[in-house]
């Protein structure tokens, strides 16, 4: 007996069809303890946006408090609460990443290390997987916990091209024993994508990450890449950014022909407790309808950002969300997001509390 034909996967683009958005809440038994209040109000604006457009699911540890915080802002019928601990709430990088193909839509459950041990991350690591058992997420389920990455590290333009850094995915406590050509092949494999676009350059202080590709350059429709710009010789990411402008520029679509690049400004240096912080444009959310751009108090370079991200996504509406909170924890809008494709969100509220408190 014939054996039948595996189905055909593909890692899509964040701009194809969603079925939601997770958030991971924060809470007072982790690093947001000081400002919990502010960062649980940035979270609250940034699901009531969500939940416009699209189902969200919030991950807390304290779903009933969770409520209470967002009530005001969001859309009740199209919001999903599970009880699940985490030690943070950077949903891109401990949330699946999922392919998509002719049968159910695929999870792959990543290890996440903090960054390369940086930082506790084993709570982070059974979220997952309580998700997709609770049956918040549908689809199938696969481990690949011998593999460490991170949401933020990789990005597609859904036709088969992955673009990433060699500073994040080649740094030390990630996957030591891989070169970047078993790590190429790796990337291949597990994601079902044709080639990879390697970034050797692009940084930015504060960074945590090791540099995320999603703080630095993303793939827009079109062919299409907007990344961070600086124009200021002085700055300190003057160089770095310089060098993977020029990059940017050599790359070639699968046809040939070279991207359509939009280069977003580099915000003014933002500080806290005397620390310069990895304020990026580049660390928007793209939904069904919309796209959701991190801001930080800054009229002219937000305005700036917010009409050119607003020409790359017509005609979807742009929005910006002030993240100046987010932004004191090494992380953004795009950071604390994770989307799911159509199919895969489910529509019941699985820890059955009524929002119409």
């Amino acid at each position: 007996m014939k054996s039948l034909p595996q189905p055909c996967y593909r890692f899509p683009a964040e701009w194809e069809s969603q079925s939601g958005v997770q958030l991971t809440w924060p809470h007072a038994n982790s690093d947001w303890q000081d400002y919990l209040e502010e960062a649980e109000d940035c979270l609250s604006r940034i699901a009531g946006a969500i939940s416009r457009y699209e189902r969200v699911l919030i991950v807390s540890a304290n779903p009933l408090e969770t409520v209470r915080r967002i009530h005001p802002y969001v859309q009740p019928d199209r919001v999903l609460l599970l009880k699940c601990d985490s030690n943070d709430i950077w949903a891109r990088d401990h949330a699946p990443l999922t392919l998509v193909g002719r049968g159910k839509p695929l999870l792959l459950d990543f290890r996440f290390n903090g960054w390369g041990l940086k930082f506790p991350a084993h709570k982070d690591n059974l979220i997952s997987r309580t998700c997709h058992d609770s049956g918040c997420l549908r689809g199938v389920f696969r481990s690949r916990q011998h593999v460490v990455l991170e949401g933020g590290s990789v990005e597609t333009d859904g036709a088969g091209t992955l673009l990433t850094t060699t500073k994040c995915l080649l740094s030390p406590n990630r996957n030591d024993d891989c070169s970047r050509d078993e790590l190429t092949r790796l990337l291949l494999e597990e994601l079902h994508c044709k080639r990879v676009l390697w970034l050797e350059h692009g940084h930015l202080e504060g960074d945590d990450t090791d540099g995320h590709i999603d703080t630095l350059a993303r793939f827009c429709p079109n062919n299409t890449i907007a990344y961070a710009k600086c124009t200021d010789a002085s700055d300190s990411h003057y160089d770095e950014l310089q060098a993977m402008e020029e990059e940017l520029k050599s790359f070639r679509t699968p046809d040939g022909a070279p991207y359509r690049l939009v280069p977003l400004p580099l915000p003014e240096p933002v500080y806290f407790e005397g620390e310069r912080l990895p304020a990026t444009y580049a660390n928007f959310l793209i939904l069904n309808s919309a796209v959701l751009v991190p801001t930080y108090g800054q009229p002219l370079s937000d305005g700036r950002a917010l009409r050119l991200l607003q020409q790359a996504f017509a005609p979807r509406r742009v929005i910006g969300i002030d993240c100046r909170v987010l932004i004191r924890q090494h992380g953004s809008l795009h950071c604390a997001t994770m989307q799911y494709p159509e199919g895969v969100l489910s529509e019941k509220n699985i820890a059955n509390i009524h929002l119409k408190i």
